[in-house]
């Protein structure tokens, strides 16, 4: 495992009728690197819901498996200069540091795999939109595991 830091952090969001409602979430190393804080919010005002938070903390598996993930995608070769700016429906935003190398995103929401195909930067987008689809399932399911009311 290496020690080198290692950040993440995922916002989307928008401003509407019911305020601001948006999903974020952030891993960051602790110390020495073997393990990171898990941070996750999820904020909707529909029908009076309120804010949802919720911290654990991952091992050094966790940690190289998401850093491979994020590796194998390849986003750190993207450029968001062409990509949908934020708009009236909200933005998505994306800040990656693995040691030296340092990255944030801003782009619209995605709805569908159609706004990506009609992008400027159709294939830069896709592999954006497929790695935010993987860190978000993968977070989910970490959150659901973590935090199982009934367990088995």
């Amino acid at each position: 495992m290496s020690n080198e830091p290692f950040y993440l952090r995922y916002y989307s969001g928008h401003s509407g009728r019911f305020g601001h409602e948006f999903l974020e979430f952030d891993l960051r190393t602790i110390g020495e690197g073997s393990s990171a804080a898990v941070r996750y919010a999820n904020n909707s005002n529909y029908r009076n819901d309120s804010l949802i938070r919720k911290e654990m903390c991952v091992s050094a598996a966790t940690i190289a498996e998401v850093k491979r993930i994020i590796k194998e995608s390849e986003v750190l070769k993207e450029d968001d200069s062409k990509w949908p700016h934020k708009n009236k429906d909200g933005r998505q935003e994306l800040e990656i540091r693995i040691g030296n190398e340092h990255i944030s995103f801003e782009t619209a929401k995605i709805g569908s795999l159609a706004d990506v195909t009609d992008s400027d930067d159709p294939d830069g987008l896709r592999v954006f939109y497929y790695l935010v689809q993987d860190l978000k399932a993968l977070i989910f399911s970490l959150i659901s595991l973590h935090f199982k009311i009934k367990p088995i």
